[in-house]
């Protein structure tokens, strides 16, 4: 594959969506060196004809204005370049496969957060799996899913550090939020459950559910290693809010859901060895024995391998006024853009968080007065 487009030094790039990730990997597109945004695609006739800063927050006039036409959006592509895909897929995965079948034909590289289900595509099901490998084979092109928590917190950063120690006794990748700064309401109470009944199931623990989207990750991690699962677990946890709370999302009932722990555990024989745990709040008050950022603050994504010797990483970073789970999709985003002259340049296929290198930024500006 090509590096570049044809007539150019940058590869071209649409985003596709405009929520969470899709803000982000506008930023980072426009940041990076080697990229040239050439199309913004939205679903709303609320955003058709906004201006991609815009869409971004960035305050600034990209020139691009999103769109509901995807054909005219993915022409400027030129049959190569890339596409970001940040599009939901959580509710309408048929929907989300075939867009992203629509982009790869069109000749582009794919990066993905939208299909749980195929961040570990050797384990995907073939229904799901083998469509996508033709329409990289047929179109000479590439697809990369990640994302989730934030996808390199869950496969190439234990990975990596796992490297330091001598004697692993577990892997253990923590997600932990307050999510009332987080900028999805609908997830936020219905996938959640955050401020309904302790007796509604929320979709996101429904049981196979987790094991369905972060399962896939314990693979990769137990496949870096070399250790042969056993079984996948899943442990779930919930607790009610003592009194009433209001977030910028609105109030939250005393006695209605105001934490959610959960646990996909890797097994090797009835031990977790590798385990993948979302700690989440609508206040930080809420299960105060959970545990929570080493310094206090609305998130973090933390990694511990316990053994010899004891490795723990916190990364917390931050995006659009300090925001933390802005943050997070932030360098979910960036994984992804950052990934794109890689995919370019390799051979057409499904990748993963395993198979795709973190490569060194180029993104350092030398130029003070840009932004």
């Amino acid at each position: 594959m090509a590096t570049t487009n044809e007539t150019g030094s940058q590869i071209p790039v649409v985003v596709w969506g405009t929520g969470n990730v899709g803000r982000a990997a506008i930023a980072a597109v426009t940041a990076h060196p080697g990229l040239r945004l050439t199309g913004v695609i939205v679903s709303s006739e609320e955003k058709e004809g906004r201006d991609a800063g815009d869409l971004a927050g960035s305050g600034g006039h990209l020139g691009i204005t999103a769109t509901r036409e995807i054909d005219g959006a993915l022409a400027t592509l030129r049959g190569c370049g890339a596409v970001v895909y940040a599009a939901s897929g959580e509710l309408r995965p048929d929907e989300a496969l075939a867009d992203i079948t629509r982009a790869l034909t069109a000749g582009a590289v794919v990066v993905s957060t939208s299909v749980y289900a195929l961040y570990d595509y050797r384990n995907a099901p073939a229904e799901l799996r083998a469509p996508l490998e033709a329409a990289c084979r047929d179109a000479g092109t590439a697809l990369f899913f990640s994302g989730i928590d934030p996808g390199w917190g869950n496969d190439v950063l234990p990975a990596l550090i796992s490297g330091l120690g001598s004697e692993i006794e577990q892997i253990r990748c923590q997600e932990i939020f307050d999510y009332s700064t987080y900028d999805a309401e609908d997830s936020v109470r219905y996938i959640v459950g955050m401020g309904q009944p302790m007796d509604y199931e929320p979709p996101m623990v429904a049981p196979g559910i987790p094991s369905m989207v972060w399962g896939g990750q314990v693979r990769m991690i137990a496949r870096a290693l070399g250790v042969e699962l056993d079984d996948l677990r899943e442990v779930v946890d919930r607790r009610p809010l003592d009194e009433q709370v209001t977030t910028a999302l609105g109030d939250f009932a005393a006695g209605t859901q105001g934490a959610l722990r959960f646990e996909v555990q890797g097994l090797v024989g009835d031990r977790p060895v590798i385990v993948v745990e979302h700690v989440t709040r609508i206040t930080a008050q809420v299960a105060p024995d959970w545990p929570t950022p080493p310094d206090g603050g609305a998130g973090a994504h933390r990694l511990i391998v316990a053994g010899r010797p004891r490795i723990e990483i916190s990364v917390e970073a931050t995006d659009e006024n300090g925001n933390r789970a802005a943050g997070g999709n932030a360098t979910a985003a960036g994984r992804l853009v950052n990934a794109i002259g890689w995919l370019r340049a390799a051979e057409p296929g499904l990748y993963d968080g395993l198979d795709v290198p973190l490569l060194p930024s180029s993104y350092l500006a030398t130029d003070t007065t840009r932004t």
